[in-house]
């Protein structure tokens, strides 16, 4: 028989059935909330203990496309590939509940989520950590702590807990916290732009775009609403699941020990080895000089006496390498690179510098080394990807795909797909990244980060060499932004926040968070907490310490921004409005109109029927401009459905191919000259129809306000050819 646990939170009904479904695994449970329900489920070996010191945990999340009544899109029936969302979440979920294992628990556990019905209105995100939550809780695991996740919006500058999907369309925060009653354990947050109407004079409007980005005080008071939250979701939870928690199963939590006597052993003997060898650690993520040096200790006789194995060595060495890496930063205020807390590794910064690309930047911050290559093209070849509670697809036309090669931390091993954390850490520049290009921009950019050399937040480094990428290529961008990686190590009442952090801190340290802004604020945020929660107070001193990092990146960048040699790889462009009311005469009957235009000046066109803007690209600058004046020719000629005063020009019904006219010369342009004739309209009199030889400039033979004598050679109702009369 199920057990039915009925919960009102932030005004909303929601419902976990336990020990209905799935009643072989350690905790299942139906959770719903609207139209929403998902399975979620959690299996422990406990008979499969793992040899390492480590927990063997793996989240997956998955949807199934019958939750929203359709069928998995493309040419298999069958859900195969997680999309990126998913695979996503499941990172969320995973950092969210992975520090609730007790130290030592080595047994191989799964958790998953399925989402079995859909519902647009609800955050699934939100529902399936707190399903997965509440399997976990309720299961035979040692663990007694309730997570949850809460999403904050803001919305016409009012805090929003939970917003549903129209909320979070109006909304400029995006701002998502998962933790228990007490403690915060995972922070992802992203500003969100959007376009004000501001007035220019009286009768006159412009956009204005908006970055939304927030200073530190306003995310520390957004961070302290959702811990509010936090406490309200857990401590219900936790009471209302204690009826169907399931008995503890007696398990044993190994312990790695090392005999103290082993430790003491390398610390008063080979202190100094390892501090020699955090000097060259601090140069790479690889553990390679620690290793030399439990080899050394290794050969000792103490060693050899006792039969130690090279793994006790090794773990006792690097049990002292993290005190002492760890003692110099609190207690010296040193770290192993000779650097100050807050000081950030030397910068180098270069632009353009592949010659085929349409932009790039290489990127260098100590030893971590980023290549970002942009690349554009148009708004039809975005990423097309589905959303379960959509029957259509969408169109992704900003894309940061991040590559971490084995190469750039010195491994030995072969590229292969892309993975969890280069999906996370592409997403995350993404987010730092997205709110600053002008919500007008309709193009696709795809922006691809090449890890080359890694010591210390990579993801910040694409951060970086992306927001310049943007730049290069011409990308409309409010402001350049900048990432830091920013740590702690905490030990008893003492604390050090570090800017700018090196693997070797973010191995050994207590919390890692990165931090990505302009000048005037903060566009992202990822935080991961190890230690037992922090204080607001502590994390606002953090938040303030990242910002003078920030500053610092900023103001290097801005120099390198403004050394930006356009790449000539970079397609041309060229943009300008026209009355919409004219945008069907330009693309002419069936298409014909425009169909000509592209393959006469070998461009490509791209009409807004709404705003009545156009865009022509090409790889010849002259024939773009030509094919411009040829648009708005057109478009001249044209009858404007707002005007009504105008009469249309049919030049069908005014003139007849093979009559002579006299006309006037009224502008000229590189490809021919545009005549006024006698009874109404503009003709295009090309430059091959100047002579019978070959012309090389229309002013070779022409003048502004000539008047000519031109014949008629073809004639539709919207435009008129001429050649000069007797060639």
């Amino acid at each position: 028989m199920s057990t039915v646990c009925e919960f009102e939170l932030n005004g909303k009904q929601e419902i976990f059935e336990f020990g209905k479904v799935a009643k072989q695994a350690n905790g299942s449970v139906l959770a719903k909330l609207g139209n929403a329900v998902v399975l979620a489920t959690v299996v422990s070996e406990f008979d499969n203990p793992v040899e390492e010191d480590f927990t063997p945990l793996t989240v997956q999340y998955v949807e199934k496309t019958y939750a929203s009544a359709k069928l998995p899109g493309g040419f298999i029936k069958r859900e195969g590939k997680p999309s990126d969302f998913e695979t996503l979440t499941s990172r969320v979920i995973d950092r969210s509940l992975r520090p609730l294992f007790p130290k030592g628990y080595i047994y191989p556990t799964t958790i998953t989520v399925i989402v079995l019905s859909a519902d647009s209105d609800v955050d699934i995100q939100v529902l399936a950590l707190n399903a997965a939550s509440a399997a976990l809780y309720t299961s035979n695991l040692p663990i007694k702590k309730s997570v949850a996740g809460v999403r904050v919006g803001r919305v016409e500058g009012e805090y929003v807990i939970n917003p549903t999907t129209e909320q979070l369309d109006d909304s400029t925060l995006d701002l998502y916290v998962a933790g228990t009653k007490e403690e915060l354990l995972m922070i992802e947050m992203k500003s969100i732009s959007s376009e004000e109407m501001i007035e220019v004079d009286i009768e006159a409007f412009t956009k204005l775009h908006k970055t939304n980005e927030m200073n530190e005080d306003e995310l520390v008071n957004a961070i302290s609403i959702a811990q509010t939250a936090l406490k309200e979701s857990n401590e219900t939870y936790e009471i209302g699941f204690e009826s169907v928690s399931k008995e503890i199963k007696d398990i044993q939590l190994v312990e790695f020990t090392i005999d103290e006597a082993v430790i003491n052993h390398v610390k008063e003997n080979y202190l100094e080895d390892i501090k020699k060898a955090l000097q060259k650690l601090a140069k790479s993520e690889r553990a390679t000089e620690l290793k030399d040096v439990a080899k050394k200790v290794l050969e000792d006789e103490y060693c050899t006496s006792n039969e130690l194995e090279y793994s006790v060595v090794y773990e006792a060495v690097s049990i002292v390498k993290r005190e002492v890496v760890r003692a110099m930063i609190v207690n010296e205020k040193v770290r192993a690179d000779g650097r100050g807390l807050k000081e950030v590794r030397p910068i180098t910064i270069e632009t353009n510098i592949l010659p085929s690309a349409h932009s790039s930047c290489l990127f260098t911050r100590g030893q971590t080394q980023a290549l970002v290559v942009g690349t554009l093209a148009g708004a039809k070849d975005g990423q097309m990807y589905e959303v379960l509670t959509e029957k259509s697809t969408r169109m992704e036309n900003f894309m940061v795909h991040y590559n971490f090669p084995g190469f750039s931390v010195g491994e030995a091993k072969p590229m292969f797909g892309v993975g969890r954390r280069e999906l996370g850490h592409g997403n995350l520049a993404k987010k730092a990244l997205e709110a600053t290009i002008d919500k007008d921009y309709e193009d696709t950019v795809r922006l691809v980060s090449e890890i080359l050399e890694s010591n210390g937040s990579s993801s910040m480094a694409t951060v970086c060499g992306g927001s310049l990428a943007l730049k290069a290529a011409g990308v409309p961008i409010s402001n350049l932004v900048a990432g830091v990686a920013m740590g702690m190590v905490v030990e008893g009442e003492k604390y050090s926040v570090l800017t700018d952090i090196m693997g070797l801190e973010d191995h050994d340290g207590d919390m890692d968070f990165k931090v990505a802004g302009t000048k005037d604020g903060i566009t992202a945020l990822q935080m991961d907490i190890k230690l037992g929660g922090i204080e607001l107070s502590v994390l606002k001193e953090a938040l303030y310490q990242a910002k003078e990092g920030r500053e610092h990146i900023l103001n290097l960048m801005e120099e390198a921004a403004s050394e930006i040699v356009p790449s000539e790889a970079l397609p041309l462009v060229e943009q300008f409005a026209i009355d919409p009311s004219k945008i069907m005469v330009v693309i002419g009957k069936a298409g014909s109109t425009i169909k000509e235009i592209i393959e006469k000046f070998s461009v490509s066109i791209d009409l807004d029927r709404d705003s009545g803007n156009v865009k022509v690209s090409g790889e010849n600058k002259q024939n773009v401009l030509d094919a411009c004046e040829h648009i708005k020719s057109i478009s001249s000629n044209a009858h404007s459905r707002k005007d009504n005063d105008k009469k249309s020009v049919d030049f069908e019904k005014l003139y007849e191919v093979d009559e002579v006219l006299e006309g006037k010369v009224v502008r000229i342009a590189d490809f021919g000259a545009f005549v006024e004739l006698p009874k109404g309209g503009e003709g295009l009199l090309h430059i091959s129809k100047l002579s019978k030889q070959r012309v090389k400039r229309v002013e070779d033979v022409l003048s502004l306000n000539d008047n000519i004598e031109i014949k008629v050679l073809k004639v539709k109702k919207d435009r008129i050819e001429l050649a000069l009369n007797g060639i």
